[in-house]
């Protein structure tokens, strides 16, 4: 089985793209290079990471 995007032949990213608050977004894909938005079909916050993530202690998010 082959990835729709991949046989499409479009530009995209397997990888998870991770918003942060207070840092620049990152990619779980090793070599990722370009982090835009429209490459990477997973977009989390940084909140959803297990284990959490350390700019979200030094955040406070309203209720």
């Amino acid at each position: 089985m082959e990835c729709a995007t991949c046989s499409a032949g479009l530009d995209h990213c397997h990888g998870t793209l991770v918003l942060h608050f207070e840092a620049p977004p990152e990619c779980t894909e090793p070599g990722c290079t370009d982090l835009g938005r429209a490459r990477h079909l997973l977009i989390i916050d940084c909140r959803s990471v297990s284990g959490g993530c350390v700019c979200t202690e030094t955040h406070l998010v309203s209720a």
